[in-house]
């Protein structure tokens, strides 16, 4: 029996499974769906390991504090849904209080904590692949940071995005500037401390810049600017972009007329650090278009 695209499709809507494997199956199978699932699931296991392979570019970040000490986590999922499910939330709560109570060194260790939920356990590993199996998608601990030590201000913004700011002085006036680092997401806390590489393509962007305006005065014909004006031109730039994405510089979501570095001084507070979540930042989301993704696997297939 032919096995066509639309079959292969079908299955695959069904078991969640690999495209290739769902064509093997069928082939096996000699069309026969009922059988060919059965294939799938002695072969493939459980709905965890299939889930596992898939991009999870959404999520949610949740933050804990007990006393000076606090956490700020990242866990991913698969689809904005989701992220409203009560049994990821409930595993989300769960994972960020353990990491204040734990102390885990890395994200393998959290997954070794003990935990409970759903009838799942009797660690976060197990929890969180029983959610996979249940809920029907794939999940998983990004990132976390703990934090002991330091007085401590945490801001959510709904789920997506959230920060902690280590600080001394006013609670205030560190919760704000926390709520700030959310809306205006500063890459450090001063010029000084900007990444290297993050300046060095700011200055390649400047400069690039540069040398397409000249070339446009340059063909009609206008005087073009000497180099010293263009070198100027070009560290302008690099000093602009610097003082918008470092905190101390940039102007205070809650008063436009002084600098976060003012506000601080006004307040007699200092921040020693902040940490900034937003959900699948850096990740690459996947977008399939489905049925080209059948049909050219079938195709390939069929070639082989």
């Amino acid at each position: 029996m032919a096995i066509t695209a639309s079959m292969v499709a079908e299955l695959r809507a069904k078991t969640d499974a690999p495209m290739m494997e769902c064509k093997k199956a069928l082939t096996e199978a000699e069309g026969n769906f009922e059988k060919a699932e059965e294939l799938l699931r002695v072969k493939l296991g459980s709905k965890a390991g299939k889930a596992a392979s898939r991009v999870t570019a959404e999520g949610v970040v949740a933050a804990h504090r007990e006393g000076d000490v606090g956490a700020l986590v990242e866990i991913n999922c698969e689809t904005d849904f989701v992220t409203k499910n009560d049994s990821f939330l409930a595993f989300t709560k769960a994972v960020v209080e353990g990491i204040v109570k734990n102390n885990p060194a890395d994200v393998e260790a959290v997954g070794a904590m003990p935990l409970t939920l759903d009838g799942f356990g009797p660690t976060v590993e197990d929890v969180r692949k029983g959610l996979i199996g249940k809920i029907g998608e794939n999940m998983s601990v990004r990132r976390f940071k703990r934090f002991t030590g330091s007085k401590l201000a945490s801001y959510l913004h709904g789920t997506r995005i959230g920060v902690i700011v280590e600080f001394e002085g006013d609670e205030a006036a560190a919760k704000d500037v926390a709520m700030h680092v959310a809306a205006m997401k500063p890459v450090s806390l001063s010029s000084a401390e900007v990444p290297a590489e993050l300046v060095a393509k700011e200055r390649s962007v400047a400069a690039a810049k540069a040398a397409e305006d000249a070339a446009k005065a340059q063909a009609e014909g206008k005087a073009v600017q000497s180099a010293e004006i263009v070198a100027k031109r070009i560290e302008g730039g690099v000093q602009k972009y610097l003082k918008e994405v470092s905190l101390y510089n940039q102007t205070f979501v809650k008063n436009d007329k002084q600098t976060v570095e003012q506000m601080l001084k006004e307040k007699a507070t200092t921040i020693k650090s902040f940490t900034l979540y937003v959900v699948g930042e850096g990740i690459d989301k996947k977008v399939d278009d489905f049925a080209a993704e059948v049909a050219a696997q079938v195709a390939a297939a069929k070639g082989a």
